[in-house]
């Protein structure tokens, strides 16, 4: 059987090729509804589908866009990765993903190879303090969107970035907790080479100094990186940082997790140690992942609008792919939600020891 061609799809809705095409390019705005819909349910009847090859000879461009993440095993990225997926979908794109762990070479790899296949945007999910290693293929002409690091005054060039304010997340978790009569405030952050994590451990000293309370530096646990791939790595990580927090000789009442993987782990350091949530022990994480609302008890934690992220990620970097190259960059901070759950208490100042 021949393929269905566009002209077969034209043929049928009594259209002329291009209105075909501009409907399959998102460029139907200005049609009546009543011949979109006729389009639409020729395009259906016949089961055509576009040739990514031929859109590609058309257009110059590869239908794909890049995303790279530290990691879809943490349960934020693998979100993220989806709601990415959704929205380029929407636009005629498919996403090819690559998990960096956090290194600036796989990362650099990854967009090399992303670049070699026709790849001309990609989407970077990577808080590292420097850029740099990708400057080579931003002279070449290669979009970026960061959607986890904000911008640094000693950068190379200058990405779009759209995400929350980190330093504000901790800021209002700690507001939160000193509320609560909590003063000594322990603060699990993974190692601190990452912007994220540096803006997140500046939200919660600065709000502290505000409360006037001194920074105690034995009360950050910084540990270290989760071995690639492994979900259960960040699991384990909080739960040595609790190990650690709740064996100080002056232990903290509250303690707040870099992400909710880590603050779920910091619950079953607290079991090992027959500390109970949150009588003993407030606990307070970032990211509002899927399990939080159900876990035992539910966890207080910081809502970042992924799903808004993800959109306007996707939507700039097609419009920069497919409009003029020269758009001012954007710098867009979207606003974070306190959620509070049972995982925060009053302070009762009874000790767990």
């Amino acid at each position: 059987m021949a393929k269905t061609t566009i002209a077969d799809v034209a043929r049928l809705a009594n259209v002329s090729v291009s209105s075909v095409s501009n409907l399959l390019n998102d460029r139907s705005q200005r049609m009546r509804p009543a011949t979109r819909k006729r389009i639409q349910d020729a395009i259906e009847q016949l089961g055509y589908t576009p040739s990514l090859a031929a859109r590609q000879l058309k257009t110059g461009l590869s239908p794909f866009i890049g995303l790279i993440v530290p990691s879809v095993a943490d349960p934020f990225f693998g979100s993220f990765a989806r709601y990415v997926e959704e929205a380029a979908s929407e636009r005629g794109y498919q996403v090819l993903l690559g998990n960096s762990d956090r290194s600036a070479e796989r990362e650099k790899a990854y967009a090399e190879m992303l670049w070699g296949s026709g790849v001309r945007g990609i989407i970077f999910g990577s808080s590292l303090v420097k850029f740099d290693h990708l400057e080579s293929l931003y002279r070449e002409g290669m979009q970026f969107v960061s959607f986890y690091r904000s911008a640094q005054s000693g950068d190379q060039f200058s990405a779009d970035t759209i995400g929350v304010d980190n330093i504000q997340a901790t800021r209002l978790l700690t507001k939160h907790l000193l509320s609560l009569g909590h003063r000594r405030i322990g603060f699990i952050s993974g190692p601190t080479d990452m912007i994220c994590r540096l803006d997140r451990v500046a939200g919660y000293t600065t709000t502290l100094k505000e409360g006037g309370i001194d920074i105690d530096r034995q009360l950050i646990w910084e540990g270290d990186h989760p071995s690639p791939g492994k979900a259960s790595a960040y699991l384990e990580l909080g739960r040595q940082g609790a190990h650690y927090l709740l064996s100080l000789a002056d232990p903290p009442s509250a303690i707040i997790a870099i992400n909710d993987m880590h603050a779920f782990g910091v619950y079953a350091g607290a079991r090992d140690l027959g500390v109970t949530i949150p009588d003993d022990l407030s606990v307070a994480g970032i990211d509002d992942i899927v399990v939080t609302d159900i876990s035992v008890p539910p966890l207080t934690t910081i809502k970042q609008p992924i799903h808004d992220i993800a959109r306007l990620s996707v939507e700039r970097i097609i419009d920069r792919l497919e409009g003029s190259q020269f758009q001012e960059v954007i710098h867009r901070i979207l606003p974070s939600t306190l959620i509070v759950r049972e995982s925060t208490t009053h302070f009762t100042g009874r000790s767990h020891h």
